[in-house]
This record gives structure tokens, sequence and C-alpha cells, in this order.
């Protein structure tokens, strides 16, 4: 179970600091889908990134099962299960996806595990397995991969910043499938997503609305969605997804 104690964090601005994150306090229940959403600026991107440990936090306590990870590098969360997925996949010039597999396994995989992953996020495994990283994959493609490599480390608290991010309209639909898939089958894994999407926002177990950089409301999607649909919090066109998508995408 992920427990934030008060947590806050600043950031150097034009006019010196200023307060991103504020004295938030919350419970992120285990084997859980949970939906981080709000308006834009509300501080949800820096939330994933602290709980990662890729930016530190200025005040308050991080738990992780009872563990105080508050002050561990993002390297050393990784190793208690902790995963973070960015909006823009990193490319490797020269890697392979089977590599970026094998590396995100921490071990030398075979080829037919690697494309049980590449397999479970709706790719043709024989098509994808020798390409490289960086030559000739489409954004929506990237993302899945890189959701791949998620699974390949076995993570227990995957967090996802922004998925839906530059994808078009077809590879959004295989998200959404490959969400809902991960919602029903992974009972011991945590998944965070931060989106505005509705329909991300809909598959969730719960929901937590992060405005001004504090917790305005965490429940149940069938508390929550019915009060944010078609406010600020949430919109099903945050993200101008491109039409006419090709079966690359």
């Amino acid at each position: 179970m992920l427990e934030l104690k008060n947590i806050s964090f600043n950031a150097e601005g034009e006019r010196g600091k200023v307060e991103i994150v504020r004295d938030i306090t919350l419970t992120v229940p285990d084997n859980k889908f949970i939906v981080i959403t709000g308006p834009n600026g509300g501080g949800k991107s820096t939330l994933a990134k602290l709980i990662a440990g890729i930016e530190k936090i200025s005040a308050g306590k991080i738990f992780w099962n009872g563990s105080d990870i508050t002050d561990m590098s993002i390297t050393e969360r990784a190793r208690l299960g902790i995963g973070f997925a960015f909006q823009q996949p990193v490319r490797f010039k020269g890697l392979t996806v089977l590599d970026l597999l094998r590396i995100a396994a921490g071990k030398p995989i075979k080829i037919d595990k690697a494309c049980e992953y590449l397999s479970e996020v709706g790719l043709c495994a024989k098509d994808y397995i020798n390409r490289e990283v960086n030559a000739s994959l489409s954004g929506g493609e990237l993302k899945r991969i890189e959701i791949a490599t998620v699974l390949a480390r076995d993570v227990k608290l995957a967090l996802f910043d922004e998925p839906e991010a530059g994808i078009d309209l077809w590879s959004f639909n295989n998200l959404i499938r490959i969400f809902e898939n991960m919602q029903k089958s992974d009972k011991e894994r945590t998944i965070v997503v931060i989106s505005h999407q509705e329909r991300i926002l809909n598959i969730a177990d719960e929901i937590i609305v992060l405005a001004d950089g504090k917790v305005e409301k965490q429940g149940t999607k069938e508390e929550i969605l019915p009060e944010i649909i078609g406010t600020k919090y949430a919109a099903g066109a945050c993200y101008k997804l491109k039409e006419g998508a090709g079966e690359n995408a």
C-alpha cells in the first residue's frame, strides 16, 4: 500500500519558490486501478514523479508497504516494485524491442517470454521483437511497447503519466483495451494513471481529483465520476486525437 503523509513540493519560479504540491495526505489501496485527474497545472504529473522518486519532496513522508521510502532514489524504488511510464517513451538508438524488454526484466529472458509481453499489449510479436526502438515505430506502438516493459519488470505499482498524450484515435482505442485487460487480470498490481480522458476515468476503481496542488476529491468511480464529467476536472477531448490512423499507429 502506498501512503503519502503531508507531502509538499516547491519549484523555483521567476518570482522565487512556487508550491506545486500542497500538504497532500492520501492512501492508494493495493491492487486497484486508480486515475488521478484534475485541471492542467494542478500538480498531477508532479505528484506521480514524486511517488516514483524522479522529483524529491520538499516536505512530508512517503511510505510503501509500511516502509519509509522518502529518501530513496528512483532506482531503489524501482527495485521495490515501483515503475513509471513517461508521456513520451524514451527512444534508444540501436536498441531492439527484445533488448529493451530484457533490460526492463533485469534478466536474459527468452524470446518466447518477450513475445508474451508484446502479445499482452496487442502487438504481433514476430513483427516487433527485432525492430529498433529508435526507428520506424509510431507513437502508439511506442506507448504499447513501454507498457510491455512495465509488465516485464513485474512492478507492483505502475504509474502512467497521461498515456493518451500525442497518440491517434486508433491507438487510443487500443490503449483503453489494454488498460481494461490489465484492470481485470492484474490482481497483484496497483495501476495509477494520470489522465483527463473520460474513457480512462470510466474504467477506474477509484478516482482522485487534484487541483491547485491539493486533493479535492477521492472515492470510487461511482461516487466521483458523475460529479466531474463536463467540468474543468475531466474532459473527453483534452488531447486532440488524430483521425484516420492506420493499423500501425
